[in-house]
């Protein structure tokens, strides 16, 4: 078959299956009060359903050009040197963690027994990888209104092991970058960002704007359906630093010391001509690890659909914001019985979700609310763990005091867990569902 053949029956097959898409996934029911309101979703069109068919129609199933064609744009729009894709943002955040245990870091390295500050108001698994590796999380608490760090528990935090902070913009709200940089620059310290649930934001950084996980010296993302761009399952890891893109991608690719991508060899020019800790001299250096490692790559396809839903970030962004904009002018006479998010100094968030906390004196309750929100179809969510520290993952430690440690106490953590919950605002929500979502709100609350 000519080339010339296989082109144009790629083309009908992607054809069909855009059509199949405008038949099948395309709606045009306009919302009524009733219907259910996701607090999250996909928002898709034929152009992703076009990247996944073209990327499987040459049965690629690994990382491949699309992959390679993802990191680029990726760290092109954000503004990093490397980015590095993975299989969630769960593994981001453990490879990012991981990278910094490596014994190529010499001094710097994060050994077992040294502690990462971080906080137990958000999700298990920026502090899950700190655990795993036998590292001892510090906890700090949170401020309200941007319910991010509370950068006055820092110093009280450190300690003689102290080794990074690794800690998440919270649903989209920059913490206070300024501050947290300047505490791990004095004490020479790794910062990780965890922008899971902040792809878009930005933050003014020394009279610059810049996208949030670009200031530390790495950052996660994750591309989960409910996050700001979705691959299905996937992740990313980004830094400047090109030692440690090594180190993560060496993490990532099962431990090797070799950077060939997939199906290529030798791209050092050295495969057979090097020697490697007692190995014979010469062993293939495709077969030579430096770290006990993972496979934890991404596939072609799921990097197909992210590079067409890279192209409709921006907008993303922009209808969270303005989402997350009338939710808070609509519920914003009501500051006598709810705490409303405020957005962190200098920052120009790109909103995961809308936060509410129940003030204790407005005689109602957070699950009171949530039980009427969820009657009338509105989707909640916490603020993920409330307390990680309260969880059962943790009571072996509780009772044995041994494996994390409080810098200070963690009140506001423990108001969140109690009172504060969240409602979406992601680009599918329109008008009318957000005027119902306020309606229902004031409603209960009158």
């Amino acid at each position: 078959m000519s080339t010339d053949q296989k082109e144009l029956l790629r083309q009908r097959v992607v054809k069909a299956a855009c059509e199949y898409y405008q038949h099948v996934h395309v709606h045009h029911k306009e919302f009524e009060p009733g219907d259910r309101i996701p607090y999250a979703g996909r928002i898709f069109d034929d152009a992703e359903i076009s990247a996944l068919i073209d990327s499987s129609l040459e049965f690629w199933l690994t990382s491949g050009r699309y992959a390679e064609k993802f990191e680029k744009e990726f760290a092109d729009y954000i503004g990093v040197r490397h980015c590095s894709l993975t299989n969630s943002g769960s593994s981001a955040n453990l490879l990012a963690f991981m990278a910094l245990t490596s014994p190529k870091l010499g001094e710097r390295r994060i050994h077992r027994g040294d502690e990462v500050i971080t906080v137990a108001a958000g999700f298990p698994t920026t502090v899950a990888p700190i655990i795993q590796y036998g590292a001892v999380p510090v906890f700090v608490d949170v401020c309200l209104p941007t319910y991010n760090i509370d950068v006055t528990q820092l110093d009280a935090a450190l300690s003689d092991k102290t080794k990074a902070v690794m800690v998440a913009h919270t649903l989209g709200n920059p913490f206070d970058l300024t501050a947290v940089k300047a505490f791990c620059d004095k004490h020479n310290l790794w910062l990780v960002e965890d922008n899971c649930d902040a792809l878009g934001s930005r933050y003014l950084f020394k009279g610059q704007w810049r996208y949030t996980g670009t200031i530390g010296h790495i950052g996660t993302s994750s591309f989960y359906p409910p996050h700001h761009m979705t691959m299905g399952e996937g992740g990313a890891v980004y830094t400047n630093d090109p030692l440690i893109k090594r180190l993560i991608e060496s993490f990532r690719d099962w431990g090797r010391d070799c950077w060939c991508p997939s199906g290529r060899d030798n791209t050092c020019s050295n495969r057979f001509g090097q020697q490697f800790g007692e190995l014979p001299f010469g062993y293939d250096h495709k077969y030579v690890y430096s770290h006990f490692g993972y496979n934890l790559k991404v596939t072609d396809m799921q990097a197909a659909i992210g590079c067409a839903q890279l192209q409709k970030l921006p907008g993303f962004v922009e209808a969270r914001k303005r989402n997350w904009q009338m939710l808070r002018d609509g519920l914003a006479d009501l500051q006598d019985q709810l705490i409303l998010p405020e957005a962190a100094e200098n920052s120009d968030p790109s909103w995961f979700g809308f936060l509410l906390t129940v003030r204790r004196e407005s005689g109602f309750t957070r699950d009171r609310l949530v039980a009427q929100l969820e009657l009338h179809g509105i989707q909640t969510r916490m603020l993920f763990a409330g307390n990680l520290t309260k969880h059962p993952c943790f009571d072996e430690m509780r009772k044995s005091g041994e494996g994390y440690r409080v810098a200070d106490d963690l009140s506001v953590t423990d108001q969140i867990m109690r009172d504060t919950f969240w409602v979406g605002v992601y680009p599918g929500m329109t008008e009318p569902m957000i005027e119902h979502m306020i309606s229902v709100m004031r409603q209960q609350l009158r």
